[in-house]
């Protein structure tokens, strides 16, 4: 069972940038597709990015388009969010999840292993 951990969330102002980070334990981490998705207060849990494990391809949802990248280091078993130009709607508790196929989904059922979440505020 993967072990999943997030963290760099943070209180920013609008304009501002944050590096999320999701370490995991690496059991499959070089085989499997990783995802980003975030929920906030009386929202149900959205796709934000995800990743593949072959080949690198990438997927984002729209309202991150051109200001989110999704990145992995195989060496760490680590996956990142690198978050620019954050807007007060960003914000949310961000969670990385593993999908044990490597195909990006944006429905978060699709994924296997989930982290607690970090909280990440912006502010107008």
């Amino acid at each position: 069972q993967e072990h999943l951990v997030e963290s760099g969330g943070g209180l920013v102002q609008a304009g501002g940038s944050l590096r999320l980070t999701c370490t995991t334990s690496g059991r499959a981490f070089s085989s499997y597709t990783m995802g980003w998705f975030r929920q906030a207060p009386g929202k149900d849990r959205e796709f934000v990015a995800a990743i593949t494990a072959i080949g690198g391809v990438t997927d984002y949802a729209d309202s991150v388009k051109g200001r989110f990248t999704a990145d992995r280091d195989y060496a760490k078993n680590t996956l990142y969010l690198i978050m620019n130009n954050l807007k007060p709607d960003d914000t949310a508790v961000y969670y990385c999840a593993e999908r044990q196929v490597n195909t990006i989904v944006f429905n978060p059922a699709a994924y296997d292993y989930w982290g607690q979440g970090t909280q990440v505020t912006v502010s107008s």
